[in-house]
């Protein structure tokens, strides 16, 4: 009789106990170091055991954080309006946001065009990563014009909300101007921060939003996990 391998068995016992609710979606697994102890083998048999499950898709690792049982792919909507926060709660989960950098700088070509400013002028550059019940989902980097918002940069770090920032500073609303959606892959520095392998698909997403006036206010770039959003595009999808 052919013996079936530990990692295999405790693949086995781990999976079903996901399978009967034990963990649920998001959930974080024990650690290599407490699997060892519980099943009493090495860490390697129960890295092991783990890799098998990451690689049908049942759990993901996360870089510095652990292994999570795989969550469905969250909808988000993509159209006129679209409110990151709402999008995630409606949901049914908890938006956030982590600051990377925020810093006044000259225009590049691509901004400066974007953002119907003179070659050279002031931007302000906010980049970081939105969360999803402190999931990483996207990696971004927002240009606002520096003239007309002085205060954005300060507002930043007190909210998490774009849209709030951008109220208290003048844009009482805003719509998207423009979508453009790509695929590529997560470059080394991407897959540290959003605790992926390197070379993982993201979804690329570059906009532009105008305030009610027809200026624009904000480019965009967002690069989106494919494995945990799903895009929703179309006229009605607002946030």
């Amino acid at each position: 009789m052919t013996r079936i391998p530990v990692w295999k068995s405790i693949t086995t016992e781990l999976e079903g106990e996901i399978a009967r609710g034990l963990y649920r979606p998001g959930d974080k697994l024990p650690t290599e170091a407490e699997l060892s102890r519980r099943f009493g083998v090495n860490r390697h048999t129960a890295r092991r055991a783990l890799a098998d499950l990451a690689a049908r898709g049942i759990v993901n690792s996360r870089r510095g954080a652990g292994v999570f049982v795989t969550a469905a792919p969250l909808d988000y909507p993509i159209g006129g309006k679209v409110r990151f926060a709402q999008n995630i709660r409606a949901s049914g989960r908890l938006p956030g946001r982590r600051s990377l950098r925020i810093e006044t700088r000259p225009a590049s070509t691509e901004e400066a065009a974007a953002l119907a400013l003179a070659p050279g002028e002031a931007v302000i550059v906010y980049e970081g990563l939105s969360l999803a019940e402190d999931m990483p989902i996207a990696h971004f980097i927002s240009c606002f014009p520096a003239a007309p918002l002085p205060g954005l940069p300060e507002t930043l770090t007190e909210v998490v909300s774009i849209t709030e920032a951008l109220r208290r500073n003048g844009v009482s609303d805003y719509t998207r101007l423009s979508t453009r959606l790509s695929a590529t892959l997560a470059s080394p520095t991407q897959a540290l921060h959003l605790g992926l392998r390197d070379g993982a698909p993201l979804l690329r997403s570059e906009s532009v939003n105008q305030d009610p006036e027809g200026r624009p206010v904000e480019y965009g770039l967002t690069w989106f996990v494919g494995e945990r959003v799903t895009l929703i595009v179309g006229d009605g999808a607002n946030g």
